[in-house]
């Protein structure tokens, strides 16, 4: 397995800064990282901006036109620590032009701060928000419906759409889940992979768990772990997005694997040669690469143009 040579120089540039891993930093050291890992492109210009706070959650609306064609909820990635909606706008505005979608970007409360289960609490919240606003920002009352999120993201985006499910909410059209955390056991073959401790390691995932969810004896719960959900019936199909450098392939792939055994129609691929975080990363190739086939997915639930 080799890393993708754009990836691999930007590791090498992070090492020659002295950059410590994850886990050997505290929250806002690493929150200060993950700032200055952001595109420094603005990225494309939007019909609308709209930035609002929504209880202990921040919103940034992006609307590529006048006239979309869904919405889509984004819950951005940082292990339920890092990141907030300036780190992945540039990201948010590429996946609204491509797929003409409104993109709701959430901004949840993070941990050690706001420790589980406040950012699900948030999304939640979010969520709601949306569907009362469907019309407006869904291009129509019966305007497609999109949750997605990557790493710790797609981890909240799997739960929320796992407790949509149960509770007959059948208004969202589908999940895009970009390498998500779904399960919390950090002895599996992926996270001794030393290939596979990049910009994302094993340590660093333990280090996550940690501060969102302290207690491990209750990291087993669905609403934490997706993948420990005894019935995925009724979930919203699914887009699963993995990379193969990455410690969290193998968990991305069983959910994929779990939702075909309950009969969810899931379109699955395993990116060659990267590692985690690429595809949020405009500056990389990859990531153009990742968006355009996330928007020839999404394509068939969204309206004709």
């Amino acid at each position: 397995m080799t890393l993708d040579i754009e990836s691999a120089q930007l590791l090498a540039q992070l090492a020659e800064t002295g950059l410590k891993p994850f886990h050997q930093m505290d929250a806002p050291e690493a929150r200060a990282v993950m700032a200055g890992l952001r595109a420094q492109d603005e990225g494309p210009a939007m019909h609308s901006v709209e930035d609002m706070q929504l209880g202990g959650a921040r919103l940034r609306i992006l609307s590529p036109s006048a006239s979309v064609r869904g919405a889509i909820l984004y819950l951005h990635g940082g292990g339920w620590v890092l990141g907030g909606i300036d780190d992945f706008d540039c990201f948010a505005r590429q996946l609204a032009q491509r797929t003409q979608c409104t993109v709701v970007l959430v901004e949840y409360r993070l941990a050690p701060e706001f420790p589980f289960p406040a950012a699900l609490d948030d999304v939640e919240r979010a969520a709601q928000w949306l569907v009362d606003r469907r019309a407006q920002l869904a291009g129509g009352a019966e305007g497609t419906l999109i949750v997605a999120g990557d790493s710790a993201g797609g981890n909240l985006a799997a739960v929320f759409a796992q407790r949509a499910a149960r509770r007959g909410q059948l208004y969202w059209a589908l999940q895009v889940l970009i390498y998500p955390v779904t399960q919390a056991d950090l002895d599996g073959p992926a996270y001794l992979d030393p290939q596979r401790q990049l910009l994302l390691t094993r340590e660093d995932m333990r280090w996550f768990w940690d501060h969102y969810l302290s207690d491990a004896s209750q990291r087993q719960q669905p609403n934490a772990s997706p993948l420990a959900a005894k019935d995925l019936r009724g979930v919203p199909p699914a887009i699963v997005l993995t990379a193969q450098l990455d410690v969290l392939r193998d968990e991305g792939q069983a959910y994929a694997a779990r939702l075909v055994q309950d009969g969810i129609t899931v379109v699955e691929r395993c990116f060659s040669g990267q590692m985690h975080g690429f595809v949020t990363m405009p500056f990389l190739r990859a990531s153009g690469d990742a968006l355009d086939w996330l928007r020839e997915q999404i394509e068939p639930f969204l309206p004709p143009v």
